[in-house]
C-alpha cells in the first residue's frame, strides 16, 4: 500500500473529479499521472499503482460521506474510471457494475457488443497543464489510437 493512503486515495479522488461527464479514464492512466512515492523505484510502482488506484475507487464507493444517504449521485464520480480493456472491472451482473454502467451510458458513453467503451471516442486526455503543475501531477498517457480525433 501508498505510504499515506489517506493522501494517496485523495490524490486519486482529485483527478477523478475531473474527468468530464461521457468521458473515462483507465486505472492505470490515473496511476501514471502520480509520482512514485518516496524511496519506491518506478518499475515497481509502476506494477502496482494501478491497483491502489483500484483500491482508492472501492474505498470511495463505499465511503458513506461520497454516498450520502439522500443523493443518488456520489460526490466523486468512479463510474467514469473503467480498465484499459475499456470495460467495467466490477463483477458482471453486481449492482455496481449496473450502476457504473447506467451513469455512463446517461453521460452519452455507448458501450460496443463486447461491453467495451472505445477509448478513442470517450477517452479523456487529462486535465490542463496548470492544473496538473498546480497538483504536482503528470499527464496521463494516452489510450486513443493513431488514427483516432477528438
Amino acid at each position: 500500500m501508498p505510504v499515506n493512503r489517506t493522501t494517496y486515495d485523495r490524490t486519486v479522488w482529485r483527478i477523478v473529479w475531473q474527468i468530464p461527464a461521457g468521458q473515462v479514464l483507465a486505472y492505470g492512466q490515473i496511476a501514471a499521472m502520480i509520482p512514485a512515492p518516496d524511496g519506491m523505484d518506478v518499475p515497481s510502482y509502476e506494477r502496482i499503482a494501478p491497483r491502489w488506484v483500484g483500491y482508492a475507487m472501492r474505498r470511495c464507493m463505499s465511503d458513506d460521506l461520497n454516498n450520502p444517504p439522500d443523493s443518488t449521485q456520489p460526490s466523486i464520480p468512479w463510474h467514469r474510471v473503467i480498465n484499459s480493456q475499456g470495460m467495467i472491472s466490477l463483477p458482471q451482473g453486481s449492482f455496481d457494475a449496473d450502476q457504473q454502467r447506467t451513469r455512463l451510458e446517461a453521460e452519452g458513453v455507448v458501450f460496443d457488443s463486447r461491453g467495451r467503451v472505445d477509448f478513442g471516442r470517450y477517452g479523456w486526455e487529462g486535465p490542463d497543464e496548470a492544473w496538473l503543475t498546480a497538483h504536482g501531477l503528470m499527464r496521463p498517457y494516452s489510450m486513443r489510437g493513431p488514427n483516432d480525433t477528438d
